[in-house]
């Protein structure tokens, strides 16, 4: 097949990679244009661009696939798929019109829970049990396709949305290589979504990070966990953010009011919720590194006021 492919983030790499160890020919590849990033604002690669390039594949940045010229420049490819990973732009009727097999989604749910922008932190955010990858045939609705395929991981207590995250872009890999000969051979078949049963995952924002200490350890946890590496969850500590990059909920029962520092020692900083305790493990004081709670411990204290919502 000649396969065109549509990614931007990291997520996009894995199954980019192994179509090409597989021996999948893939003609060209489209990547959201280079975005300023950094201190200094320059133009910075997206991480597909930056994986194509070394491939030596063609990459293509349009701003939209909503115009003709664009449109007539992914047909003349001839493309047999286009399989899309996060890529970050709307496939319009004509887009999806024009590989003889369609296009085809690698997405980090289980579908039809979590269709949308952040599916992984919202999976851990909900405290889900388990999450996965859909391999989803591409309609004009926001996730709406018929399913192919599904692969299944557990969320553990340990687990980030960054752990998470690496382990479904490696996932979606081994899915859509599973995927592709059946799909070529016409054998696949898709089901579709229960409507009922979809959610939708929103975008994150910066406001989200912040923590309200008046709420239960494990919902705390949890989004110390989703928003991990990014927003991060924070508090304030000497009129400063403090970072919280990982945390557990303890069996203890809070004897103080919502935020205050129980206890500190090498183990972890127990602060109090409105319902049990919360052990922060790693944290990012203002204008430091991350470090271990043994290492802030060592040096400094949190005090026994409460820290602010």
């Amino acid at each position: 097949m000649n396969i065109v492919y549509a990614g931007t983030p990291e997520f996009a790499v894995p199954a980019l990679r192994a179509l090409v160890e597989a021996g999948h020919r893939v003609v060209a590849v489209y990547t959201q244009p280079d975005r300023p990033a950094g201190r200094g604002r320059k133009l910075r690669p997206s991480p597909v661009k930056e994986a194509a390039t070394a491939l030596d594949i063609e990459v293509r940045q349009p701003q939209t696939l909503r115009d003709a010229e664009a449109q007539a420049q992914l047909r003349a490819l001839a493309p047999d798929l286009m399989v899309v990973a996060a890529y970050g732009l709307i496939l319009p009727a004509e887009v999806l019109a024009v590989p003889r097999l369609g296009c085809v989604n690698i997405h980090a749910s289980l579908l039809p829970r979590w269709r949308g922008a952040a599916p992984i932190q919202r999976a851990v955010l909900a405290g889900d049990a388990q999450t996965g990858v859909t391999i989803m045939q591409m309609d004009e609705g926001l996730d709406t396709g018929a399913m192919l395929s599904c692969s299944r991981t557990p969320i553990t207590s340990e687990d980030t949305a960054g752990t998470v995250h690496d382990r479904l872009a490696r996932l979606g890999a081994e899915a859509l290589l599973e995927a592709l000969p059946a799909l070529d051979a016409g054998t696949l078949r898709g089901e579709p979504q229960d409507e009922a049963r979809a959610s939708y995952a929103r975008k994150l924002s910066k406001d989200e990070a912040a923590i309200d200490w008046s709420l239960p350890a494990v919902q705390i946890a949890r989004q110390v966990q989703a928003f991990n590496p990014w927003p991060v969850a924070e508090t304030r500590f000497q009129g400063q953010p403090l970072k919280l990059l990982e945390a557990r909920v303890t069996d203890q029962v809070a004897t103080v009011p919502p935020g205050t520092p129980m206890a500190e020692t090498r183990e972890g900083i127990d602060i109090a919720t409105g319902d049990g305790v919360l052990r922060v493990l790693r944290l990012q004081v203002a204008g430091r590194r991350a470090q271990s709670a043994a290492e802030f411990v060592n040096g400094r204290s949190l005090g026994r006021e409460p820290l602010p919502n």
